[in-house]
Formats: structure tokens, sequence, C-alpha cells
């Protein structure tokens, strides 16, 4: 293959495909990237054996063909090179080499043939549906903060995304973490309906959340029981899904907490973020306590002191103390869009709901802390 594109098409192309390569790999074809040159264009694809990415890029073929080559080492080469330049990828005719040339710069790196790349098999995707990319971007945005860490409990290493009548078909994304609940829903699209409730994995959420920016302003979803594929713009990223059951997370959202203070976010965002700074790092507990139209957030920490600070509420019901991880709390209130945020409470050992006043159908469940 010989192939000429310009380098800001290249290094946009290929920092997209290079971050789904693992840094550390027993096989090494998985550590490179596949560039298949045809007569116009250049595509790039890269896997990981779980999430598979395939981007096309404007390019002038001279010769059609195929190579692979080391994913990060390609993507620092290009990344360096001088703007506007003109890169020319030419392979070796028994394809164990690839020359990268630049003005005055030549590499030869180390290459691999196609044949023994690995294809992830979409098989046949039960359903599909078109939906805009600012609404996926906000069901991602308002929930990814909540997708579990822990690796043992894996059916919450994701996002839960599935199709529910609620007042109307609703395409709903849910993610946990047992200490905290985010969901968010947006109006089902045509084709969702009856879709099998899926969860989509951490890595693969992160990787359309980088990519939907460039999406365009629609964004093509097919998925099965097993596999999803997001077309975004001029890239596909086909991933499996995490096999395993979602919780009943309906069971941990409250419906009876009856009492309910209204906050500027504004405020106690800022009031919590000051009074953590002297928090442990491991506690990171913070107590709030309501009194009739004033709330008072403290931290006492046994090794370096203790921070209080009073904001104006709106709050009306009986006193209350309850503490929370103030990390938590902050991650949460960073989601809500309007100015005021809600929170239902009920007593200090129960979950507390938090909604946004101004956005429908996100809500957010916390768990208290003892302080």
């Amino acid at each position: 293959m010989k192939v000429t594109i310009e380098r800001a098409q290249l290094a946009k192309s290929l920092a997209h495909v290079h971050r789904v390569v693992e840094r550390r790999n027993t096989i090494p074809i998985l550590a490179n990237v596949l560039l298949r040159a045809g007569k116009t264009s250049i595509e790039l694809k890269a896997t990981d054996l779980d999430l598979e990415i395939v981007e096309t890029a404007p390019g002038e073929g001279k010769t059609t063909g195929s190579t692979t080559v080391p994913a990060h080492m390609i993507h620092d080469i290009v990344r360096k090179l001088p703007e506007g330049a003109q890169v020319e990828l030419q392979s070796a005719a028994d394809g164990t080499q690839l020359q990268v040339r630049a003005g005055r710069s030549k590499f030869t790196l180390q290459a691999l043939p196609e044949t023994d790349f690995p294809d992830l098999a979409a098989g046949e995707m039960t359903h599909s549906f078109t939906v805009a990319a600012a609404d996926l971007k906000r069901l991602i945005d308002r929930t990814q903060f909540a997708i579990s860490t822990e690796e043992t409990r894996y059916y919450l290493n994701g996002i839960y995304l599935h199709a529910v009548d609620a007042g109307g078909e609703k395409l709903r994304a849910v993610a946990t973490d047992g200490h905290r609940l985010a969901q968010a829903e947006i109006k089902a699209p045509k084709g969702a309906k009856g879709m099998p409730g899926i969860i989509v994995p951490r890595k693969t959420v992160a990787e359309v959340q980088r990519l939907i920016d460039d999406a365009g302003e629609e964004v093509k979803v097919e998925l099965s029981a097993t596999k999803i594929r997001f077309s975004l713009g001029n890239a596909v990223l086909t991933s499996k899904l995490i096999d395993g059951t979602f919780p009943d997370y309906g069971r941990v959202i409250p419906a009876g907490n009856d009492k309910t203070l209204v906050v500027d976010k504004s405020e106690l965002i800022a009031a919590v973020d000051r009074v953590s700074t002297v928090s442990s790092e491991r506690g990171r507990a913070v107590k709030l306590a309501l009194t009739d139209g004033k709330l008072t957030l403290s931290v006492i920490n046994p090794d370096s002191g203790s921070a209080t600070e009073e904001l104006e509420v709106e709050y009306g019901a009986e006193s209350l103390d309850i503490g929370f991880n103030g990390r938590y709390l902050l991650d949460i209130l960073q989601q809500i869009e309007g100015e005021k945020a809600r929170l239902k409470l009920a007593d200090p050992g129960s979950p507390t709901l938090l909604e946004d006043m101004e956005a429908a159908g996100a809500l957010y469940v916390l768990m208290p802390m003892r302080v």
C-alpha cells in the first residue's frame, strides 16, 4: 500500500483509535492498528477483543493494500510531525515494514500482516435506532460518573440502557456503584421499543463520550443481546456488552422522603468544596445540619482540623443532621443543569433523592454516611 494523507486528518483519526489499544498486550497484533488504504480514503481499525473502532479518513491512495503497525508508536510519530505536513505511508512488499515520510522525516516501523488481525464480528443486530447526538451525550454525561469501578461486581461496571414505559416510551440510562445512583432518560427513539436491557461497559461509554462531539447531529445505534454498535460521524464503534443482570434499581429510589430542601446549586457546590478541604482522604464525610431556612455544613478531621459554613436555604421541615461523602455529593451536584437543586430527605440512615428542578427525567440517589 502507498497512501498520502494530511497530517491533521491522520493525527485526529489515530487519536480516536489508539485509545482502544491496551498498553500491555500478550498478543502482539492487539498492540497494532490496522491501516487499509483505498483510492480516496484510508481506514484505521483497532481492537482489544471486547471493543473495536473503525474510522475512515480522506487520503490519496497510489496503491491499495493494508498492514498493521504499533498503534501508540505511530500515533506519537504523527502527533510530533509539523502542522500542515503531507504524510506518506508505504508498506514493504513483504508486509514486514511500514515507512512513514513527512518532509525530511522518515520512519520505518515493524509491521504485521492484516491476516492476523482479529475481527469483532457483530452478528445480527436485533434493534436499530437513530438518536440525536446531544440526547445521547446527555444520557451518558448524567450517569457515567456513578459507574462502579469494583471489578467483583462486574454487572455494575457500565451503564444500564433500556426502554421503559413511564408516561410514554422512554430510553433510560442508569448507573450505580452502591453508594450513589444516577438515572437519566429521553423520549425513546423509533426502533428502541422492545429492545433488551443492556449493560454498556465503562470503556465503551468513555470512548463514545470522546467521539460524540465529532459525530454530527445524529448517532445510529444498533444492538443485540450481546453487542452494540455506534456510528458516530466517520467512526464506527462496536462493543461486546456486559453479560450480567443489572439489579432492580427501582427498589433503592426512595418514594416516601418527606423533608424537602431547595438550595442554590452553585452556592452548595462551593461550600461543600471549601469545607471538604480539611476532610480526610479516606472518609471525606461532610455533615449537613438542617434547621428552618438554614443549612450548616461541617467537617471534623482529628488529624487536620475542622470547618463549618452556613447557607440560607428553603427548608421548613423538622431539624435533621445527615452526613454524605463530599466527593459523591459534588459529583451529583455538578450534573444538575438548573440553578436550584432539590433534595428529598427522610432520616440520617436513609438514602436521599436529588432532583434537577429544570431537567425532567434526571434523578440521583445518594446513600448517607455516619458522621
